[in-house]
């Protein structure tokens, strides 16, 4: 077979320049232009990176003022919420007080009205025996004391007059009187230039008094 028309390899190198060779000469105009698009790449690419810098800290510096106004705005609503509560729990606390004062009143009422009545309605002898213990230590000796009280206290009275002048070496000048205007528990008692009435109601007003003193207001009404 005729060789002179075969197929042969085609034989290369295998290793290419790393760098193409400039030429030494002047560049070309295409050597030029590519060139300039380089350098308007690199400026382009330069500009971009600054552009997306400033953005990004346009951004940051709007999400921050956002995020300062909205906290503002947050700490604003939190302080009205807390200001409307605030006000809610000084009405409720007035409220409070002014029904804790309105009971203590009833309260100091009622131990008011005990105290004043008790000696004179419980044990109306035992407090008429004590005023005239009391007047007799205050008049002169012999001074004749007037003792008025209500028909169904009158014998009880009288005893008590008579076991005190059993235990006086002095004549005691008493004299137990009946009257059934006088409530039942109550007295007086009269000498010359003085006297004393026992009194539950007026008792019981003094102690109101001395409550409405002491601030207890609105109790007189209630007293009344």
């Amino acid at each position: 077979m005729d060789q002179s028309f075969g197929v042969k390899p085609f034989c290369f190198d295998t290793e290419f320049a790393a760098n193409i060779p400039r030429p030494d000469g002047p560049l070309s105009e295409d050597s030029l232009e590519v060139s300039a698009l380089r350098a308007e790449m690199e400026a382009m690419r330069a500009e971009h990176g600054a552009t997306v810098e400033r953005v990004r800290n346009e951004a940051y510096l709007e999400g921050l003022a956002q995020a300062r106004a909205e906290r503002e705005q947050a700490v604003l609503a939190a302080l009205d919420a807390l200001q409307a509560e605030w006000e809610e729990f000084v009405d409720g606390r007035e409220a409070v007080i002014e029904h804790l004062r309105n009971e203590a009143c009833e309260l100091a009422r009622t131990i008011g009205e005990a105290l004043a009545a008790r000696a004179l309605v419980d044990a109306p002898v035992e407090a008429i025996d004590e005023a005239i213990g009391h007047v007799l230590s205050q008049i002169a000796r012999g001074q004749e004391v007037l003792i008025v009280v209500n028909p169904e206290l009158a014998k009880q009275v009288e005893e008590r007059v008579e076991g005190r002048q059993s235990q006086d070496r002095r004549r005691l000048n008493l004299v137990v009187q009946s009257d059934d205007t006088i409530p039942s528990g109550d007295a007086h008692l009269r000498w010359d230039g003085g006297g004393l009435t026992l009194d539950a109601k007026a008792r019981a007003q003094t102690v109101f008094t001395e409550l409405e003193a002491l601030g207890a207001a609105g109790f007189r009404s209630r007293a009344g």
